[in-house]
């Protein structure tokens, strides 16, 4: 919790820097547009409201926990708590349970598990990380179940009771059926995000918005107000650091009158469990309803010499690649290093690289890398050479 806390401190600290450096104004403060052209802060520090006059507007104010009525977070209490919650707790409980099967939930659980707590993953559906691919999910809730942590599948939360030794849930199957009460020291609720579009005038304003409560833009990051642009979590799109980042680079390059683009395809997503679970692309089950012929290689990493070499060798790098012009259209990869390695796919995506483009460049040995290039060998050849 120390290292924690030291590292936000550092690397919030980096930004207030670079805002000086670069002569950013930085008011602290909430605020709400009152034109399109205009944006009035209510301080932090009481000292009253501050008027903002401006000729762009960029919305980024991201995300917030949704809620679950059956289980109310209280954070302060620590007992029933969400993701900025179970980051604070005082001790490692004992048990825990996870509601939602998701990333956010997974990493959580998964950190909580390292540090020995016993953890129950309660889920909705019938399988975890449900947009991810079908094949690479159950791989990497098979390793996750080796790891001790334990699932219950296609269930619901209908009931939760706080008490000064813990909290009661009442457990049901998601269709129906049988109730049974569990009880746990901890309860960490995440059942996903919403976007933070709520009291900040938008409404008022007439900004259009979806059925999601996401701020609607066109391909150039514009509203339909003038003057009012939107990023990241607050529009379409995967909830993603990165992504925004991207996407905010983008929109100030089209407010000065050049063409900001960000390619959506070749968006990775990281999921930071032990192992990791990256990916860039399509699934399998996208391609199929698509209609898309395509081939796939996979090379696992117990076939690695530096993961065998390191005893790191659960998960395996997964390629698919367009049948006819072998042009990779997704990747998909559970490894240790997998956040890491995931550049790789990316930058071969963003340039329309073929599977054989990547199979025949050279990577070190030993490397973790290796298995990305003997999944891609696996894919246009149908052969791996070390597998």
């Amino acid at each position: 919790m120390d290292a924690k806390s030291k590292s936000v401190k550092s690397l919030t600290g980096g930004i207030e820097h670079l805002f000086k450096k670069y002569g950013v104004e930085y008011v602290k403060g909430k605020g709400k547009l009152k034109s399109g052209s205009e944006v009035e802060a209510t301080l932090n520090d009481g000292a009253g409201v501050k008027t903002l006059k401006t000729k762009n507007i960029l919305l980024a104010t991201g995300s917030e926990v949704s809620p679950l009525p059956p289980v109310p977070v209280d954070n302060a209490r620590g007992l029933v708590v969400d993701s900025t919650g179970a980051l604070v707790l005082k001790k490692v409980p004992k048990k825990m349970a996870v509601i939602g099967g998701g990333v956010i939930g997974l990493e959580m659980g998964s950190v909580w598990r390292r540090l020995g707590t016993e953890v129950t993953v309660i889920e909705f559906l019938d399988r975890i990380i449900p947009t991810t691919d079908h094949e690479t999910g159950e791989k990497f809730k098979a390793i996750l179940s080796k790891q001790g942590m334990k699932f219950m599948m296609s269930s619901k939360v209908t009931k939760s009771v706080p008490s000064d030794s813990g909290v009661q849930l009442t457990v049901e199957p998601s269709k129906g059926g049988a109730a049974q009460t569990l009880d746990f020291d901890v309860v960490l609720v995440a059942t996903g995000r919403r976007p933070f579009t709520q009291g900040l005038g938008l409404q008022e304003l007439g900004v259009k918005m979806d059925k999601m409560g996401r701020v609607v833009v066109t391909p150039d990051f514009k509203t339909n107000v003038p003057g009012v642009w939107a990023i990241g979590d607050v529009i379409d799109g995967p909830m993603l650091a990165h992504k925004a980042e991207e996407e905010g680079v983008a929109a100030v390059e089209n407010m000065k009158g050049m063409h900001g683009h960000v390619n959506y395809d070749a968006v990775p997503g990281v999921i930071y469990t032990y192992p990791e679970v990256a990916t860039v692309g399509k699934t399998e089950e996208q391609l199929k309803a698509a209609g898309i012929k395509f081939n796939k290689g996979v090379f696992p990493f117990m076939a690695n010499s530096r993961a065998r070499a390191i005893q790191d060798a659960d998960g395996q790098v997964k390629i698919l690649a367009d049948a006819a012009t072998d042009r990779i259209l997704g990747i998909h990869i559970i490894g240790s290093n997998a956040g890491e390695m995931i550049a790789e796919g990316v930058l071969a995506m963003e340039y329309g690289a073929s599977s054989e483009d990547v199979a025949r460049t050279c990577h070190a040995h030993p490397t973790l890398s290796e298995a990305f290039k003997e999944a891609a060998i696996q894919t246009f050849a149908g052969k791996a050479i070390h597998f």
